[in-house]
């Protein structure tokens, strides 16, 4: 039987929807305490046959009614995972589907069968800033892309958990302070060799080693990866690391896409980019009255306010440096591959981690 290339492509997309059920790298970031993304989002039951089958033939019939240039758009988005990079996909979103009980638009659909098959409303979702939608209200045509979309971390009841574990906060900041000050000289010597003003520095580490100089940023987005298909920034694979720890190898081998950090008018943001979980910790994450700070996972496809620019104006507590500005740096936020630490982890230090970054905020 004859076939055409759009056929072709629509028995593509469906071979590289999202899995039902976590495989093995959603399920490993499913797992410890500390969560900040609540796992559990990222695995639902198995759908039965009959469902499955509707969705099937709907995802069919409305892949059927695009445009070959937009399926193709839309393949290459979806079998990169991301990694590769791709234009938007603007498509009516006024189209209503319905699976079972449920109607979904267009893009949530989309969004559903390729990226979070759990998704129940759009308020789960937060839109990178790189899609020609970002900051449009109700726009139409919209972008459907689902790698230019992610999920949005839910930090309420993961907060409640794990107060009731801390008794007694044990202040392990210390570490992070000597950290800083040691990765403060080249942070100068950047801010006075006339280069254009930057608004971070990010500096990579392994265990206590910082491999590698201080990378300075300028543009208002930047992908932090150690293999990526496609993209620009900073690529920790070119780093030279005399590192032979096994773990620090492991480790260094599943950051894969990394994660990318913005700029955003509310605050910086992370989007996990990898197939691994991260950890974060941030002043503007907790709430200032506590004694120390929590240690935030966040998992594959979601994103954080890793720092929030109205929270960092409150902060002045001159005794305790997680709520000290740094002398002519600002703020710092750390973030680990793979690896938490802190109250609820065997490691009590992000110096014990085997890969690392530190962001230190410029705030002149």
């Amino acid at each position: 039987m004859f076939r055409t290339k759009r056929s072709g492509l629509v028995r593509r997309l469906w071979r590289s929807r999202a899995p039902v059920e976590g495989d093995g790298e959603t399920d490993r970031g499913t797992h410890g305490s500390g969560g900040c993304c609540m796992g559990k989002a990222t695995k639902v039951a198995k759908s039965n046959a009959g469902s499955e089958a509707e969705l099937k033939a709907l995802t069919h019939s409305l892949l059927k009614k695009i445009k070959e240039k937009h399926l193709e758009v839309l393949l290459q988005a979806v079998e990169s995972k991301g990694g590769a990079r791709s234009p938007c996909l603007l498509l009516p979103s006024k189209v209503d589907a319905k699976v079972g009980q449920q109607s979904y638009s267009l893009p949530m659909l989309l969004y559903k069968v390729f990226r979070w098959p759990d998704l129940r409303h759009s308020s789960e979702l937060k839109r990178l800033s790189c899609c020609e939608s970002y900051g449009k209200t109700n726009p139409d045509p919209v972008c459907c892309n689902p790698h230019h979309m992610s999920r949005l971390c839910e930090l309420g009841e993961q907060k409640q958990n794990i107060k009731k574990k801390i008794l007694k906060c044990t202040d392990f900041s210390t570490d992070g302070h000597l950290l800083s000050l040691l990765s403060l000289p080249d942070s100068l010597a950047l801010q006075e060799s006339g280069e254009r003003a930057h608004w971070c520095v990010v500096a990579y580490w392994e265990e206590k080693t910082r491999v590698g100089r201080l990378y300075s940023v300028q543009e208002p987005s930047l992908d932090i990866f150690y293999d990526l298909p496609q993209g620009n920034g900073f690529c920790l694979g070119q780093l030279c690391s005399d590192n032979k720890s096994q773990l620090v190898q492991m480790v260094r081998a599943k950051i894969g896409y990394g994660i990318q950090l913005t700029r955003e008018p509310d605050g910086v943001w992370v989007y996990n980019r990898s197939c691994y979980p991260i950890f974060i910790k941030s002043a503007t994450l907790d709430n200032p009255d506590s004694r120390t700070l929590l240690v935030h996972k966040v998992f594959p496809g979601f994103s954080i306010k890793a720092f929030d620019y109205d929270k960092a104006g409150s902060l002045q507590r001159p005794n305790d440096h997680e709520f000290t500005q740094q002398p002519r740096t600002g703020f710092t936020v750390q973030i680990s591959f793979v690896k938490g630490w802190g109250q609820c982890y065997t490691r009590q230090f992000i110096s014990s981690c085997p890969c690392w970054l530190e962001v230190i905020f410029n705030t002149r």
